[in-house]
């Protein structure tokens, strides 16, 4: 049996490594484009089913949203600081889709400038992102409001780790059809956004009119939802009343 100097086992697994390691980096690169491509279609996708646009071929997505988006930047007070649409900036220069919204979000939380993403869609809803905290971890989404500033026409949320037929289910269609046609101001357009309410809005003295019902039992769930949609939409209701209504 030959004996390998430990000097040559040494050369060898480490020219086997650099080896490996090569062509994973080089596979990695290669698969990059398409990793972004897939990501950037399903927030699209995201954004457009907020909106109300399901059942859209993956391969159209992009150039329907290019044709039927303007993506708007505002800052702290409402103002529409930049303003994108198919592939050229009308106005500014920071476009929506770039934007790490929950960076922007922490950003307000501490007191500091920020910039928020808006999704016009045909002009007449708009839709921005919301994160948040279920029971298990991170919660996030899209939420569409129409042209007055006030109603929702749509949501699209997602998770990652909620328990699958409890806290799972704010993916499901069931419990996000139950925001369509709720307000997130009141009657003296002051902004109160939507309770999640426990046990059901039938079972409550709440008003309908600003109230879903929560997911039979995933409290914290729900209850995340619902913080979610407060804290984030509070921070778009300059925008709301300077420039929608």
């Amino acid at each position: 049996m030959k004996h390998y100097s430990n000097r040559y086992i040494f050369i060898y697994v480490t020219v086997l490594v650099l080896i490996v390691a090569t062509v994973l980096s080089i596979i990695v690169n290669r698969l990059k484009p398409l990793q972004d491509y897939n990501k950037e279609t399903e927030k699209i996708q995201q954004i457009l089913s907020a909106a109300g646009y399901e059942g859209i071929d993956r391969n159209e997505v992009q150039k329907l949203f290019s044709e039927i988006s303007d993506e708007l930047v505002v800052d702290k007070t409402g103002a529409v600081i930049s303003r994108y649409n198919s592939g050229t900036f009308s106005e500014g220069n920071i476009r929506a889709f770039d934007i790490d919204d929950k960076t922007e979000y922490l950003k307000a939380i501490n007191g500091e400038d920020y910039h928020l993403p808006i999704f016009a869609i045909n002009n007449n809803v708009f839709v921005v992102p919301v994160h948040g905290k279920g029971l298990w971890g991170p919660i996030w989404g899209y939420v569409a409001v129409a042209d007055d500033g006030k109603t929702i026409v749509g949501t699209a949320f997602s998770h990652d780790s909620e328990t699958p037929g409890l806290g799972g289910e704010i993916s499901s269609e069931k419990f996000q059809s139950g925001f369509k046609g709720k307000k997130i101001f009141d009657r003296n357009n002051n902004f109160v956004s939507v309770k999640v309410i426990k046990g059901g809005v039938t079972n409550s003295n709440c008003d309908p009119q600003y109230a879903a019902d929560a997911i039979s039992g995933a409290t914290s769930t729900s209850k995340g939802v619902d913080d979610m949609l407060r804290t984030c939409l509070e921070l778009y209701v300059p925008f709301f009343n300077n420039y929608l209504k």
